[in-house]
C-alpha cells in the first residue's frame, strides 16, 4: 500500500466523500494511521468533518485538512476571486505532504471533476501533477457514466499520472439497463480496471483491495 491516493471524480455529486469515508473507517479498523484531506474545498466543511469522523480523528484542525476553503458555493476559481483570496497550487501540495509525514496513509479528494478550474490557467489537475500520486477515481454509476470516465481517464493519462482503478458509485435505489451494464463497459473502454461498487447505503469498502 502507497502513502497516498488522489480521489478523483467524474463529476460533482458523485461521491468522493462518501468512498473516501469508507476507505478510511476500513484503514482505521486495520490500525493503519490514516487520514483523508481536502485541499481546497467549497460552500462548506462537512465533508471535512466526515473525513476527521471516520479517521477518528477528532482534534485534527479542519485547516489542516483543508488549507483553502472558500464560503462561495461554487468553482474555487470563481469562489476565490469573489473572496479576493489567491490559489497557491504549490503551498496545496505542500499541505498534501505534511500529512504524509505524519499518517501512514493519506486520501486526496479533488474538488468537482478533474478539470474544475482552481485559477487563471490551473484546473484541478494541475493540483493533482504536481502531487504526483496513483488516482483513484469515484464514477457514478449512473446513465452517462462510461462517457465521461472515459473522458476522465483520458485526461488522467495526459496529465502524466495513473489511474490505478475505479469506485462504482450507485446513488439511486433504481438499476436501470446502464447501472447494471457500466461496470462491464467501463473496463473495456478505459482499461482501468472497476476496484469496488458501492451500493445505496453502503459504506464500507475494502482498502486493501482499492488501494493495493
Amino acid at each position: 500500500m502507497m502513502n497516498a491516493y488522489f480521489i478523483a471524480g467524474t463529476d460533482v455529486g458523485v461521491g468522493k466523500t462518501h468512498a473516501i469515508c469508507a476507505l478510511l473507517r476500513d484503514l482505521k479498523r486495520r490500525g493503519i494511521s490514516c487520514m483523508g484531506c481536502k485541499p481546497v474545498s467549497c460552500g462548506d466543511r462537512k465533508e471535512l468533518r466526515a473525513m476527521r469522523e471516520a479517521a477518528d480523528m477528532p482534534s485534527i484542525s479542519l485547516e489542516k485538512i483543508n488549507p483553502l476553503y472558500l464560503r462561495t458555493a461554487a468553482d474555487p476559481r470563481v469562489g476565490a476571486e469573489f473572496e479576493r483570496c489567491e490559489v497557491n497550487v504549490a503551498a496545496l501540495a505542500d499541505s498534501v505532504r505534511l500529512l504524509m509525514q505524519e499518517f501512514s496513509t493519506v486520501l486526496v479528494e479533488g474538488t468537482g471533476g478533474w478539470e474544475t478550474p482552481l485559477r487563471s490557467g490551473y484546473t484541478m489537475a494541475a493540483l493533482a501533477s504536481e502531487l504526483q500520486l496513483p488516482v483513484v477515481l469515484v464514477v457514478s454509476n449512473r446513465l452517462g457514466a462510461v462517457s465521461q470516465a472515459i473522458m476522465t481517464v483520458r485526461a488522467i493519462r495526459a496529465s502524466g499520472l495513473e489511474c490505478r482503478g475505479m469506485i462504482l458509485n450507485q446513488l439511486s435505489e433504481e438499476w436501470d439497463s446502464a447501472a447494471v451494464t457500466n461496470r462491464a463497459m467501463l473496463e473495456e473502454y478505459t482499461g482501468v480496471p472497476v476496484l469496488a461498487e458501492l451500493i445505496l447505503g453502503e459504506d464500507e469498502l475494502d482498502s486493501s483491495v482499492v488501494l493495493a
